[in-house]
């Protein structure tokens, strides 16, 4: 959640710089003017891409997929732990499951290297 905090915080200021920029109350730097480029061409701005997730999704989409993150987080932090937990929504999936395997290690008392993880294949199904 501080990933995704950072980057909305990142995203905020940077579009109240431009706003700003563009009514020229301010002077349109180098990235300010980078970014409105970007945002011109549905792209990411660098400037976000250097604090957020790795996507290749045009501007447009992945600011949904950024939407649909946050609700993720919010639920997950206003009602508990959720029944499934949606991976590649996350910054960071490999260090949730690290965490996972630590937790399970340490309340049961067992070497983390024991465990690992095993799948099996179901139906489809939905997250709840």
């Amino acid at each position: 959640m501080a990933k995704f905090n950072r980057l909305l915080k990142k995203m905020r200021q940077s579009l109240i710089d431009i706003d700003l920029a563009v009514k020229g109350f301010i002077v349109m730097s180098e990235e300010l003017d980078l970014m409105y480029l970007k945002i011109q061409n549905n792209q990411q701005p660098l400037n976000w891409i250097k604090v957020g997730y790795p996507s290749l999704k045009p501007l447009s989409s992945w600011y949904v997929d950024l939407l649909k993150r946050i609700d993720f987080f919010q639920d997950w932090l206003v009602n508990g732990n959720p029944n499934s937990y949606w991976l590649p929504g996350m910054f960071f999936p490999q260090g949730f499951m690290t965490g996972v395997l630590q937790t399970h290690a340490r309340q049961y008392k067992i070497a983390i290297d024991a465990l690992a993880f095993a799948f099996e294949f179901l139906s489809e199904e939905t997250a709840e």
